[in-house]
């Protein structure tokens, strides 16, 4: 495919303007008891200048995270026993880009999975003289701590088009029905969820999902879950992407950032319950509004490309994203340092929804 055939990051976040805007945490094995009393206080921003966070628990009973560089030329990782501690946690790069080739440029939105005995990271990256031919890659670890070992290129990871694609998010559903067609994968089927340019669409990005053969191979059908169709997705670029999931009160709920990266970005909210067949469209419903956005009290601008952990209670869900302090910028967005990741507790509604509330301002929070 040609480059005039492919939407470039560029063109796309410069698209037609509208009128108008983890994997769920795996629980610990054991929670000692003074920590299920109670929640740790966290301090806004967590960490500064990293944006597209992803922060995991795993079951060795550290968080992990990792998250783009404003440089886009690396993959870090830190670790911690405590969500504050990832403040101050040691950062270690784990892989850098190519100086050639596929994987040379525009290193974007790691994310770090543990699958099957072996750690994977997804993350996006062009070739070094085709910097917005974006695609998804895929690195394997099989030493217990992903700190230590060696990373493996497993390759790209392949979709139905060969097209601008980023963010990739992988997760289960345990109690999801098996489809009732023959050779359709089984119950506790894994799947991906990621963002791409769809030929013939009049959009930047729209979200997909698809089960995986493997942590490196899609299988069956790749559904096409929300593209941009509301002003408040559309403001400055027609863009859905970065998704993510959580699972509770028998649903399964897929957050998303929509619109350009500055302080219009904000995030929308898709939900299906979790006995449905997931690779089926019909099976969603899509919120008609944005469920986090920008506030001028609270000085939080661009609020989005979260994920989801728990807290050292091993119970209270907490929201992973990344803002900026200030709704101005100068030039590009995407070329701001300042998205700092931050982090603050996930609420419920009394009808089993999640309440996401505003983003807090940078101080101590619960």
């Amino acid at each position: 495919m040609s480059r005039s055939e492919v939407p470039s990051r560029r063109n796309l976040l410069r698209g037609t303007l509208a009128v108008g805007a983890l994997a769920a945490a795996p629980a610990l094995a054991k929670t000692p008891a003074h920590a299920a009393s109670r929640v740790a206080a966290y301090r806004n921003p967590l960490v500064e200048q990293r944006a597209d966070p992803h922060i995991g628990r795993h079951t060795d009973g550290h968080y992990y995270f990792t998250a783009t560089a404003p440089e886009y030329d690396r993959i870090v990782l830190r670790r911690s026993r405590t969500l504050r501690g990832l403040t101050r946690a040691d950062e270690s790069v784990i892989w850098r880009r190519h100086t050639s080739g596929d994987m040379g440029s525009h290193i974007w939105a790691p994310e770090l999975h543990h699958i099957n005995g072996k750690w994977y990271i997804y993350f996006a990256a062009a070739p070094a003289d085709d910097v917005w031919k974006i695609r998804i890659w895929v690195l394997e670890n099989t030493n217990a701590n992903p700190l230590k070992g060696s990373w493996t290129e497993k390759g790209q990871l392949t979709t139905a088009w060969d097209t601008f694609s980023l963010d990739a998010t992988t997760f289960i559903v345990p109690q999801a029905l098996n489809s009732v067609r023959a050779g359709e994968a089984p119950i506790g089927s894994r799947y991906l969820a990621w963002a791409q340019y769809e030929p013939g669409m009049d959009n930047n990005t729209g979200v997909f999902l698809s089960r995986m053969a493997n942590p490196w191979t899609l299988t069956g059908p790749q559904i096409r879950l929300t593209t941009p169709e509301y002003d408040w997705e559309c403001v400055g670029f027609k863009v859905n992407e970065g998704p993510s999931v959580i699972q509770r009160n028998g649903r399964v709920f897929l957050t998303y950032s929509a619109s350009a990266t500055d302080f219009n970005y904000c995030m929308g909210l898709l939900t299906a319950d979790a006995r449905s067949d997931l690779i089926d469209p019909a099976s969603w419903s899509k919120s008609p509004t944005p469920v986090f956005t920008s506030n001028d009290t609270t000085k939080q601008y661009g609020p989005g490309h979260n994920c989801f952990t728990v807290a050292e209670d091993g119970r209270t869900d907490v929201l992973v994203y990344h803002a900026r302090q200030y709704k101005d910028i100068v030039g590009d967005p995407l070329n701001d340092p300042n998205r700092h990741t931050r982090i603050q507790k996930l609420g419920w509604k009394a009808d089993g929804t999640p309440d996401f509330g505003i983003p807090v301002a940078d101080a101590l929070v619960a």
